[in-house]
């Protein structure tokens, strides 16, 4: 089997990582990282939103199937160009994507499936939008309708945190056409968790929850960033009630853009808010997340290159997906000055001692071989260290001592990710 995986992050190294271990499969990943090399994968110089040029490769090497990471690809339609190619790849169609592209078109879907979620006001003109600011009032979160690398998002806790906000997006264009529109949200109450099922256009299979860490600093202070550090499962939303939430969040999405023509195929992941009503929609995304796609593949234990085919097939069940019991907890080591601007080509050392523990999984963020073997920084976010133990205080506690081995001149990491699940166990 040939399988080719598109983009260069942590999540596309798990990816590749664990699509690596399915027999006779060779794997390309376009472009990878330092990690991605080290699974025996096959780099190839394109970048993950060159849709003609990963058609062609495809077609020329005999691709059985295509795996975007990201979601550039997918919203500029890699699916539907691979799909003329009678190529196999695992994600929605572009219009389908959109739930991800676009941050209204998802909150129709949402009003049309009767998915709960915030109430929201859509505005595109800085006049207008601060004239909702006003009457809205605070705290209010402020979103750019388009992809901003998860940092098109703005909590404001005051009405002058939000008129500054919708000035940077609709007056300082500080997003381009992906802040050209922006939502006014009410601001949900409650503890976030992500939900991620496997999808074949009808059917819904969840992964076990996940918990992701946005904000940059500990006790979720600072900027937000694209995720700086992950656990699964959540205690907040319990097993027990994953079958309840798929069928109120994810389910009626699926209804709706089957019935538009465009059923959707891969992973769909619910940015959740548990409030006292019950579980809200923040947002959709329309493939596995960054980091919580690294935890949630150390605990699959199903094939994931069947899982996908399944998927793609049309023949989707809860059998096909078996993840472990334990517990995975992962921490992003990211470079000083992330989000916002970084010095690139740190030295990385200590990532072997780190694996020496055979329940530690260091996924590679940004990273590069040099020609000297050097491992270096190319990202904001490095690396992410990945624990598997038998409960959620072993595995944070396996991830922090494998994160003291590891030397990055002029990097730092949250120090409490998992923190917020061990409260509500002791709860």
């Amino acid at each position: 089997m040939q399988i080719l995986v598109l983009g260069s992050g942590g999540r596309e190294h798990a990816l590749v990582w664990k699509l690596a271990a399915h027999p006779d499969t060779t794997v390309f990943v376009a472009p990878g990282n330092g990690g991605t090399e080290l699974e025996g994968a096959k780099q190839v110089d394109i970048r993950a939103d060159d849709v003609p040029g990963i058609v062609s490769f495809a077609k020329k090497n005999r691709i059985d199937l295509v795996v975007p990471g990201p979601e550039l690809p997918l919203t500029l339609g890699v699916t539907d160009a691979l799909k003329k190619a009678g190529i196999a790849c695992f994600g929605p169609d572009s219009y389908a994507a959109k739930l991800e592209g676009s941050k209204s078109f998802a909150k129709e879907i949402m009003q049309r499936a009767k998915v709960p979620t915030a109430a929201c006001r859509i505005v595109q003109n800085l006049d207008e939008a601060r004239s909702w600011v006003k009457k809205m009032g605070a705290p209010l979160v402020v979103k750019a309708d388009g992809l901003a690398a998860g940092k098109g998002v703005v909590v404001a806790r005051t009405e002058d945190e939000a008129l500054k906000a919708v000035s940077i997006m609709l007056g300082d264009h500080a997003f381009g056409d992906a802040g050209s529109t922006v939502l006014l949200e009410e601001c949900l109450v409650g503890e976030e968790v992500s939900l991620l099922c496997f999808c074949d256009g009808k059917n819904a299979v969840p992964l076990p929850s996940a918990q992701d860490h946005k904000a940059a600093y500990d006790g979720d202070s600072g900027p937000n960033t694209g995720g700086m550090g992950a656990y699964s499962p959540a205690p907040v939303l319990p097993e027990s009630a994953v079958k309840a939430t798929v069928e109120a969040t994810v389910l009626p999405v699926l209804r709706v853009l089957a019935e538009d023509g465009h059923p959707f195929v891969g992973v769909l992941y619910a940015g959740l808010m548990m409030t006292s009503d019950g579980p809200k929609v923040l947002e959709y995304n329309v493939r596995f997340g960054d980091p919580e796609c690294q935890p949630l593949l150390m605990r699959l234990e199903s094939d994931l290159a069947e899982v996908m085919q399944a998927c793609i097939d049309g023949r989707l069940n809860a059998t096909l997906v078996r993840s472990t019991e334990k517990t995975a907890l992962g921490v992003v080591i990211a470079k000083e000055g992330y989000p916002g601007s970084y010095e690139k080509g740190a030295l990385i050392r200590g990532i072997e001692k780190a694996e020496e523990d055979p329940s530690i999984k260091v996924f590679h963020s940004g990273t590069k071989r040099a020609a000297d073997g050097t491992l270096l920084s190319t990202g904001g976010r490095i690396l992410c260290v990945t624990a598997l133990a038998d409960s959620l205080a072993l595995a944070q506690e396996k991830a922090y001592a494998a994160c003291g081995k590891i030397e990055i001149d002029g990097s730092f990491y949250r120090k409490d990710i998992g923190d917020k699940g061990l409260t509500r166990k002791r709860s």
